[in-house]
């Protein structure tokens, strides 16, 4: 029988229940969410005369928890309609609703006797088959399903979701003795495939996987601070962006977490591993169970390792924890020579070996934490997995790390690394001498596209499943560049299609991804099927290059200028017309360029984390290579639809106006960036590309004929732009925006109305671009815009455009 999840029951509305119930949401499920009721009436119930009887008191808790969590920042939820998709009830009137769905999720207390008295109640209205899963983060699913029915065992599993569920993508699931391979095999593949997740199957032991190593890192961190003498400035400078990690790094990252989160996980271990040969490393050291004690626990109780002090003009300013001192101190910057050699190195894999070979204090301390992580992580195998590699994908997944840590260890390299510990005097396990003795110098290998792991057991390479569903892009690169430049590497992807890679620095677009994008399209008239624009990068694209632009502006070499702008303009409408099909497939933050790019591609296949928009305004200039003449097209587009034309204009010009980002790809839909019936949406970023490649190949296959260029726009001319000038004339007068930006507004508004034509009629996409780029290049000249361009390239940014 094919299994399909058409509605869920989430048992527990806290943080974590009701983030999950949101992500299904996100995907389509419906969703019935359930708490308790409660116990008695709060001040605004009595005030009201209700009762405990009264169905408002009796949800209030799953409700109250619901809506807290759709207010919360980032969101949960992909867009506020999909909240309409969750049912609240409480679990004494609705548990028998429960009979209704194909999945149960119990998110309840971590408290083994409570999941064991909802697990009793919920086994009388489950029907046979249904799937039912814990969200525990460590309590022994053995012990979880004592007492309970055959079925409910052959279907009951843990299913750990990270928390926030949108956005961690680790989901671990791990068997109970008696799960039915067939549950094991349909939720691996439904957590992939519907829920976006890195599917991680982990043995039932204290943590399972990606707490056990990421809680390790973190404890092992916290004793190494004072061993060395370090501030949590130093740490988190060593934690953060330069070895791939999250800005926040360590301690803002614990502040945001919770402290009392983290440090309840870490009793936990240090209670269930006792022979762990790092146990001691689970045990609090003395400023963590001081600030403990202070409910020092980060964010939600208003200080933690970092504290924002409001000053009395109203600022605030954020102090440091004084770790000798406990007390609250002006922040120090932290420096180090070790990190000064790596700014070069774009690549993070090729900073390893540099920052453990530094001569400081940051290449003493890479030494320290790496040695000890290396040994913790191969003497957890086969003890809380077989295969190294879910190793580090759960800690990638979990904890957001770019590099596992065997992946680290290969960047390294596996021999040097053992010498390395041994000077910290660490030891690997046994298996990893014995690799090497054997001749295998490295836990990964790639083979014709596809990446092998060190099999234990085999004591040989093994294939890593399930990537056949995959196109990843670092295995493929070398063995299939069609052509290459500083800027991109264009793939062959199979099938007659080719991929255009970004590769140029934050994957802003240059004079040289511009080249790489006409020689892709080039290359695919003559001898492929289709083309599809993707990377595998940290953001699609966030911009154009803001040096460039600012360079040649500084010079006023406007004829240069403008023949870049005009370059830019005609690559995106190559994009548009040229005689194969385009796919576009932006992910994480897509602006400026990147956004005008996706919208002149034949279809967008965007994933769901797609924070995409027009933001050119905040650099001082309008969109410059087809941006504003495209959302002109498509608020045209919309007039028949619509009498009302003018508004319709109007959304659009506040789109580019208020620079607009969506915070999802499905609120791009809103934006009319994307554009429903057309462009999709996917949840599985690793599964994007494969995607794309199907939808441009589909094109090229069903008859995919070049487009015949545009001149039927309809531009209302006077009359709106008499009506955006007065809007800008109040905005300014109101002091909402400055004398420059009413500039920029007005230059704007003359593009999107099509001149001061003085009635309506139909223009080409040629005379739009005309009035563009005569508006943008305008802008650059003037001084604003220059201080603004010239205050971002300080800060090491590209132009968003």
């Amino acid at each position: 029988m094919k299994r399909r999840i058409n509605k869920v029951a989430v048992i527990g509305s806290g943080i974590m229940g009701s983030g999950i119930a949101c992500h299904f949401a996100n995907i389509g499920v419906e969703v019935l969410l359930l708490d308790i009721i409660p116990r008695e009436l709060n001040e605004k119930e009595l005030k009201k005369g209700l009762t405990l009887e009264d169905k408002e008191v009796r949800n209030r808790l799953v409700n109250e928890s619901l809506q807290t969590a759709l207010k919360s920042k980032p969101s949960p939820i992909y867009h506020k309609d999909f909240a309409n998709r969750i049912t609240t009830g409480n679990m004494d009137d609705d548990i028998s609703r429960v009979s209704e769905v194909d999945w149960i999720i119990e998110v309840v207390v971590e408290r083994l006797d409570i999941k064991q008295q909802v697990f009793e109640k919920l086994e009388k209205y489950r029907k046979k088959g249904t799937l039912i899963t814990s969200n525990t983060s460590g309590i022994p699913i053995q012990q979880m399903n004592e007492g309970r029915s055959d079925d409910f065992k052959q279907h009951f599993c843990g299913t750990h979701f990270f928390n926030p569920p949108r956005y961690l993508k680790l989901f671990e699931i791990i068997p109970g003795p008696d799960t039915k391979k067939e549950v094991l095999e349909f939720l691996q593949k439904y957590g992939e495939k519907f829920l976006g997740k890195k599917t991680v199957v982990a043995k039932d032991t204290p943590a399972f996987i990606g707490n056990r190593i990421g809680i390790f890192s973190i404890m092992s961190l916290f004793h190494m601070v004072k061993d060395m003498d370090m501030s949590i400035e130093e740490v988190d400078k060593l934690t953060g962006p330069v070895i791939g990690r999250q800005k926040s790094a360590t301690f803002r990252t614990v502040d945001v977490v919770g402290l009392d989160t983290l440090v309840h996980v870490a009793n936990g271990l240090h209670k269930g591993v006792p022979n762990d040969e790092a146990h001691d490393l689970f045990a609090l050291p003395d400023f963590i169970q001081t600030m403990m004690d202070n409910k020092w626990y980060g964010s939600k109780s208003g200080q933690g390792f970092y504290k924002k002090i409001k000053n009395e003009d109203g600022s605030s300013t954020i102090k440091s924890l004084d770790l000798e001192t406990m007390e609250y101190r002006d922040q120090q910057k932290a420096s180090f020579a070790t990190l000064e050699q790596t700014k070069s190195i774009d690549n993070v894999a090729d900073r390893f070996e540099v920052l453990i070979n530094g001569k400081d204090k940051a290449g003493e301390f890479y030494r320290k934490n790496f040695s000890a992580l290396f040994a913790y992580v191969s003497n957890r195998i086969p003890e809380i997995s077989d295969e190294l590699y879910k190793i580090d994908d759960g800690v990638k997944a979990g904890f957001g790390w770019e590099h596992g840590p065997f992946q680290i260890w290969d960047a390294i390299g596996v021999k040097k690394a053992v010498e390395m510990m041994k000077v910290e005097d660490k030891k690997p396990a046994a298996w990893v001498n014995e690799m090497l003795e054997n001749g295998i110098d490295s836990f990964y290998t790639v083979k014709d596209g596809n990446t092998y792991y060190y099999d234990l057991q085999k004591k040989d390479y093994t294939k890593i499943p399930g990537q056949d569903s995959f196109i990843i892009l670092d295995n493929i690169r070398k063995s299939k560049e069609v052509f290459s430049n500083s800027g991109v590497v264009v793939e062959n992807i199979g099938d007659g299609i080719l991929n255009v890679e970004f590769r140029s620095k934050m994957n802003a677009i240059g004079g040289d991804v511009l080249d790489g994008i006409n020689k892709a399209i080039d290359m695919a008239e003559k001898d492929y099927q289709g083309l599809v624009v993707a990377n595998n990068g940290k953001n699609f694209s966030v911009g154009a290059n803001i040096g460039m632009i600012f360079m040649m502006a500084v010079e006023q070499e406007y004829e240069e200028l403008n023949m870049a702008i005009k370059y830019f303009q005609d690559t995106m409408m190559r994009m548009r017309y040229s005689s194969i099909p385009t796919v576009a497939a932006p992910h994480s933050m897509t602006l400026g360029g990147g956004c005008e790019l996706s919208l002149h591609a034949d279809k967008v296949v965007a994933a769901a984390e797609t924070y995409i928009g027009l933001v050119e305004f905040g650099v001082g200039v309008i969109p410059g290579g087809g941006g504003s003449k495209e959302m002109t097209v498509r608020a045209a587009d919309t007039y028949e639809k619509d009498d009302v034309e003018l508004n319709r204009l109007r959304e659009h010009f506040l789109t580019i106006g208020m620079a607009k980002v969506s915070t999802s790809a499905h609120e791009a839909y809103d934006l009319n960036i994307l554009q429903k019936g057309k462009d999709i949406v996917v949840v599985n970023q690793e599964l994007q590309l494969t995607i794309a490649k199907k939808h441009a190949l589909l094109m090229a296959e069903n008859g995919y004929t070049k487009p015949i260029q545009r001149t039927d726009i309809k531009v209302l001319g006077k009359q709106a732009l008499g009506a955006f000038l007065v809007g800008t004339d109040q905005m300014n007068a109101g002091k909402y925006i400055s004398d420059h930006d009413k500039k920029i507004a007005n230059k704007l508004a003359y593009v999107m109305a099509g001149g001061d034509l003085s009635e309506p009629q139909m223009v080409s996409e040629q005379y739009l671009l005309d009035l563009e780029r005569e508006a943008f290049l305008s802008l650059t000249g003037e001084r604003k815009t220059l201080e603004r361009l010239q205050h971002m390239l300080k800060k090491g940014k590209p132009l968003r455009n």
